[in-house]
């Protein structure tokens, strides 16, 4: 005891530097800002889910989205987002689905969205329907269950805006299905959102559009053929280009520059894909 009351003697006697006020007040602050920062980002992390719920919103209601379009100052933004979207796996399958949708109360926006969606159901009915032959045909050849279970297959909608503007979009949307084989098709679409209509070719080009796209593509294929001759294009006999028409698909690139687009197998080997041939020095 005696030795206990010998150290607290020492310790109430020895002298409180004058600095050391200083350094609790600093402490002191110091915590303050801390506590302060933690409350900021609280607040930024509220404010960015609030944020992220606001986009998720948008991305589920059609009519939430065409009430943020009318906003002076999101204007256009919103024309074009994604109405629908998800990543699952059922039996077998892996969907990877982004539906795009045109938030208008233009008849042109109501048939492209109910155009997307009946694509939408149509690739997943016919990509159930593929894997359920698939299946019968695996073990009808001697398959196994152990080896069915390794397979799956890939479903894929994807889109991408090509362009914006006030009154017009332009957007491709991609529907693909993968396993033994792969198969992708492109749609576009090109949309004058003020007249209410499809853009044409000819309102790009001019009455000479026909002669301009095919132009066009006999360069490109010219440019793709080697000095042997040697080229993935098929030729006219063998089912190759001949000549655009209105139902070549094409989209309008951000410099007003439409890609005319060919589907897999229709001028060219599968190795060849999706081909996209741009038609440059348009009229505008």
């Amino acid at each position: 005891m005696k030795e206990f009351e010998k150290l607290k003697t020492e310790y109430d006697s020895t002298p409180i530097p004058p600095e050391l006020n200083d350094r609790i007040q600093a402490g002191i602050r110091q915590g303050r800002r801390r506590r302060v920062l933690r409350i900021c980002r609280r607040s930024l992390g509220t404010a960015a889910a609030c944020l992220v719920v606001a986009v998720g919103v948008l991305n589920v209601s059609p009519p939430v989205a065409a009430a943020a379009a009318d906003l002076p100052v999101l204007g256009p933004l919103f024309q074009v987002l994604t109405v629908r979207a998800y990543d699952q796996t059922e039996d077998g399958i892996d969907y990877h689905v982004s539906v795009p949708g045109v938030i208008s109360d233009s008849e042109l926006a109501q048939r492209v969205n109910q155009e997307i969606q009946e694509r939408v159901d149509a690739l997943t009915a016919q990509a159930q329907q593929d894997w359920e032959d698939y299946r019968e045909v695996f073990f009808a050849t001697g398959g196994t269950q152990q080896q069915w279970d390794e397979r799956e297959m890939d479903v894929i909608v994807d889109y991408e805006i090509k362009s914006q503007s006030e009154n017009a979009v332009s957007f491709t949307v991609d529907f693909g299905e993968g396993w033994v084989t792969a198969a992708q098709e492109r749609y576009c679409y090109n949309l004058d959102l003020a007249e209410n209509r499809d853009i044409t070719l000819r309102d790009l080009l001019g009455d000479a559009w026909v002669e301009r796209c095919n132009q066009a593509v006999q360069s490109y294929i010219a440019a793709h053929t080697d000095e042997h001759g040697y080229t993935l294009f098929f030729d006219s006999e063998a089912g190759g280009f001949t000549t655009v028409d209105e139902n070549t698909r094409f989209y309008i690139r951000s410099d007003g520059v439409p890609v005319l687009v060919f589907q897999e197998y229709t001028i060219a080997a599968g190795a060849a894909g999706i081909v996209e041939i741009p038609v440059e020095d348009t009229q505008t």
